[in-house]
């Protein structure tokens, strides 16, 4: 499990230069898809560690609900077996990715905070959409298989 949240928190860190380009949703998806509810310990160590590597606020109060909302659909849908209904489901959260971090805003602001926080972002949530679509078409496969090995479980995906 430590291995596991150093590989996502390096991943991260690695690739933040990258405007909303990041492996972090990809590596949830998978995570959950093997690990289950045990996604939820990673899922909270990275957050903490995030906070600690680049200070706490508001964001961080985000993070903490957006990847625990990211794993309960994937829990939920886990069932299925598609690469592309996977990329699909990555590329959605992506550009859905800024109105759930405009929570808060409804709740401090009302209404029209949430709505300009979320807009003033939505420039950032369009390549994050595509850059999770596109990583999770291309790595999802190899990184469930290493993931598969490594952890000795047995599920199949198409494309």
């Amino acid at each position: 499990m430590g291995l596991l949240t150093a590989v996502v928190f390096a991943a991260q860190v690695a690739m933040g230069f990258l405007p909303n380009i990041e492996l972090v949703t990809l590596l949830f998806i998978l995570y959950t898809l093997v690990l289950g509810k045990k996604v939820f310990l990673i899922i909270y160590v990275f957050v903490f560690l995030e906070g600690f590597f680049y200070g706490f606020g508001l964001w961080w109060i985000n993070y903490l609900y957006v990847w625990t909302i990211q794993a309960i659909i994937t829990l939920l849908l886990r069932k299925q077996t598609s690469v592309i209904f996977w990329s699909v489901m990555s590329g959605f959260y992506g550009i859905t990715f800024g109105a759930l971090c405009a929570i808060p805003y409804f709740f401090m602001g009302g209404f029209p905070s949430a709505f300009a926080y979320w807009v003033s972002g939505i420039v950032y949530d369009i390549p994050h959409c595509i850059g999770n679509v596109l990583i999770c078409l291309l790595l999802f496969k190899p990184l469930y298989k290493v993931l598969n090995q490594a952890l000795n479980t047995q599920l199949q995906f198409n494309r």
